[in-house]
């Protein structure tokens, strides 16, 4: 079955866009072990690694299936952030607008009739879900101990 070129240039698309994901996540990492906080930034380190490894997962992908990957610019990323909180908001924001992109992908390949990147997308759709209610977690437990405890969400997210 040949690979669609508009799934092709969807997926490519999809690939910087993870690679985006992973430099706001090193750049939130940074920040975080400048501040102190290396639970916080070693979260944000594994995260970072995660979406790098979705990058690569989606350029085997495209060559599997006789497309042609290709690395794209990645847009800079911010290097200043808020607080804990703020930060971790942000990166619930940003993985909500990640998982409407890979739905995305999803619905395209329905459209396409697809079923080969339908399964192979509906992997990160589950994964997504996982990734929000982390978040969520993490902003829950920032919110119950109050910003000023931080450094016990921290502890606790140095165990990852």
């Amino acid at each position: 079955m040949e690979l669609n070129k508009k799934m092709e240039e969807a997926i490519n698309r999809q690939i910087n866009a993870e690679m985006w994901s992973s430099h706001l996540y090193l750049a939130m990492s940074v920040h975080f072990g400048y501040i102190g906080l290396n639970g916080f930034s070693h979260w944000m380190r594994k995260q970072a690694e995660e979406e790098m490894e979705h990058a690569y997962a989606m350029i085997d992908y495209l060559s599997q299936r006789g497309g042609r990957p290709q690395i794209l610019p990645i847009q800079e990323v911010p290097n200043e952030f808020g607080s804990p909180l703020q930060i971790m908001e942000q990166v619930l924001k940003h993985e909500c607008i990640v998982s409407e992109s890979i739905i995305k992908l999803v619905h395209l390949s329905d459209e396409l009739l697809d079923l080969p990147s339908h399964e192979f997308f509906m992997t990160f759709v589950k994964e997504q879900v996982e990734e929000e209610a982390s978040v969520n977690d993490i902003i829950t437990q920032i919110k119950l101990y109050g910003e000023q405890h931080e450094v016990l969400v921290d502890h606790h997210l140095k165990k990852r």
